[in-house]
């Protein structure tokens, strides 16, 4: 999705502007968000897929469409973003921490609009057993690319308006579900550059007993830059990670 689909996407699901309906319950508004967060709806408005990554969607159309869900909260200890572990059992990412999210279903609708929307909520609610009701969409960001599954991965931006329960819903799919504090994602002692065996260098968080690393740390590390998040961190502080990743 260039930005100009993505921006189309949110004016189908909030024709109106801010708080239009689409859908029935499908609504991208930015009214009513908490002040830390509207930096990051700002950001959204005007990124581009190449500032997010180097990795995006090819030219010819193929991949497998998919979306996630990035979910910013308010818990005890201020913002935070919701997480999951993926099962080590899956036959790709498997055992990676991730946004909640997955491939479009042919019910989701056209990926160049609200597809993304619908996919990215119905996965977390499948995933995590969140409740939709209680999340406000405000934005999406444009496609990227994950080469080694070939998804393209549309990210959708929501605001935990009202939180409900959340855990691992299948064990088969989903190992646990955590959040992971904003402060705790820019604390420099947290930050890494990890390196795959293929040797490519990435960003990396290392929070709540979990490396987060690959297609979210990237995104996250993205977003922490461009809303005026980030703080100065070593990035010659290096991981190796294992052979199997």
């Amino acid at each position: 999705m260039t930005h100009t689909q993505s921006k189309r996407a949110a004016a189908a699901a909030a024709p109106t502007g801010t708080g239009g309906q689409h859908d029935g319950a499908l609504t991208v508004s930015t009214d009513g968000l908490p002040a830390w967060l509207e930096p990051v709806a700002r950001a959204a408005r005007t990124v581009r897929a190449g500032q997010l990554s180097r990795f995006l969607p090819p030219e010819s159309g193929a991949g497998r469409q998919s979306a996630v869900l990035i979910l910013f909260g308010e818990g005890e200890r201020g913002p935070e973003l919701l997480l999951m572990e993926r099962s080590g059992t899956l036959r790709s990412h498997a055992g990676q921490p991730s946004f909640p999210g997955g491939s479009l279903d042919p019910e989701d609708g056209d990926h160049t609009t609200t597809g993304p929307l619908r996919a990215a909520l119905r996965e977390a609610e499948e995933e995590t057993g969140l409740d939709p009701n209680g999340v406000q969409l405000f934005g999406v960001l444009p496609r990227l690319y994950i080469p080694v599954s070939s998804f393209v991965v549309t990210p959708v931006l929501g605001w935990w308006r009202k939180p409900s329960p959340v855990g691992a819903v299948d064990p088969a799919e989903t190992a646990r579900v955590f959040t992971a504090t904003v402060a705790d994602l820019t604390d420099p002692a947290n930050r890494v550059t990890v390196v795959h065996p293929s040797g490519h260098p990435g960003p990396a968080f290392f929070v709540e007993s979990a490396l987060v690393w690959g297609f979210t740390a990237g995104v996250i590390d993205r977003i922490v830059h461009y809303a005026g998040w980030e703080r100065p961190w070593d990035r010659t502080r290096q991981v190796p990670l294992d052979w199997r990743a």
